[in-house]
């Protein structure tokens, strides 16, 4: 199987570079599962139901979400309806929506995809992720209930996301990092069976700070005032993420690829 994972989509230049590369990319590629983290792609905080209908429309098979979730407030009605929208696992008990799902893709092969939320240097302190994974995956064997499986660890310490890495080796195709918006270069296969990266990085324009236009950001940096809000950067985004590829038999990945296509990045990719 053939599966791409695309980092935040921060903002309109994220969602436009979504809907004008991702269909030419799933064929080029010969994509068969594509997972998009879109809990930026609302003005730079959460999701709308119409911009999600962007993402799906493009090519997304399944949206994660993250700490943002329910920033915009339709979501928290949208996301029962539309069960290819994740939320964290671990994030309130009577939070809408659900945590994981069991995907087909167009051969009817099993994709688990989950999420969960980080705790280190987190704004609040989460259920505990590690046993939230743990119950998941153990309920869908790779190999067995399922062919594929696909954590999305959401969190800003990179100790925490590579501890997850580590902690589901062998048990999932992909551990992928999100929340930073920083691309890292550590793309590597755990334990002979999962492809692992800490940070996919964002899907949004790069001449930013992670996303946002400059000005206010430096101001604050520089002189520890606010003076009006951050608005993300409306430049040329770069697809940033991750491309894998499983055995169908045992769920095992067998290749995995830094993705970054476009914009000011230098380009990566499955074919490069």
């Amino acid at each position: 199987m053939k599966i791409l994972f695309l980092g935040d989509v921060m903002g309109r230049a994220g969602r436009q570079a979504i809907s004008e590369n991702l269909p030419r990319l799933r064929t080029e590629w010969k994509l068969d599962f594509v997972v998009v983290n879109g809990e930026n792609a609302s003005s730079g905080a959460g999701l709308t139901g119409d911009h999600a209908r962007v993402l799906l429309a493009a090519g997304a098979d399944c949206i994660t979400l993250g700490d943002h979730a329910f920033d915009q407030k339709d979501m928290l009605q949208f996301i029962e309806n539309e069960p290819r929208i994740l939320r964290p696992l671990n994030f309130a008990k009577g939070a809408p929506g659900r945590g994981h799902r069991v995907f087909s893709d167009a051969r009817g092969r099993k994709v688990l995809v989950t999420q969960v939320l980080g705790n280190v240097f987190m704004k609040r302190a989460f259920d505990d992720p590690f046993s939230a994974v743990d119950q998941v995956l153990s309920a869908h064997p790779l190999g067995g209930a399922v062919q594929a499986a696909i954590v999305d660890m959401h969190c800003e310490a990179t100790s925490e996301k590579m501890g997850m890495g580590h902690f589901c080796a062998g048990r999932a195709s992909l551990v992928v990092g999100t929340h930073t918006h920083v691309p890292t270069s550590d793309a590597m296969i755990l334990g002979g069976a999962t492809a692992y990266l800490t940070d996919a990085g964002m899907c949004g324009d790069y001449n930013s700070v992670i996303g946002m236009e400059k000005d206010e950001p430096m101001r604050r940096f520089v002189t520890g005032m606010a003076k009006g809000r951050f608005t993300p950067a409306m430049g040329e985004a770069t697809l940033s993420g991750v491309y894998v590829e499983t055995d169908d038999m045992t769920g095992r990945a067998t290749r995995v690829r830094a993705v970054r296509h476009g914009g000011k990045l230098e380009a990566s990719g499955p074919l490069g």
